[in-house]
């Protein structure tokens, strides 16, 4: 059984959501960029807060990888790709995103699993 707060790839999930958030902080963006980035990377670090205080919701792990391929394609899609800092912060952020999500997975699979022993 999984312990809530442990699996380093929510915690992983939590940090890129918060770099997401901040990077317009640092970063030459335009207002699409801002937003999307922000929006983004709240959504990533609370599903990423939600995978860690409920460990064997499965359905979160698939929304963190949903979310994670939304961040790398909004620079096409929100027209910022000629923006290379956001862009760069976009897509890395996305692949990790998407990469944090899959490895937790089986975790939260097994998790899951024995959450339904138990009844």
């Amino acid at each position: 059984m999984v312990k809530p707060w442990t699996r380093w790839q929510d915690w992983a999930e939590v940090v890129l959501g918060v770099v997401a958030l901040l990077s317009p902080i640092w970063l030459s963006v335009s207002t699409a960029a801002t937003w999307t980035m922000v929006v983004l990377g709240v959504l990533i670090a609370i599903d990423g807060l939600w995978s860690l205080a409920a460990p064997g919701t499965v359905a979160s792990e698939w929304i963190q990888i949903v979310l994670g391929v939304l961040l790398f394609i909004s620079p096409w899609v929100m027209g910022y790709s000629a923006l290379t800092g956001a862009a760069w912060t976009s897509w890395i952020i996305g692949v990790l995103t998407v990469i944090a999500g899959v490895a937790a997975l089986p975790a939260a699979n097994a998790a899951h699993q024995g959450l339904a022993g138990q009844h």
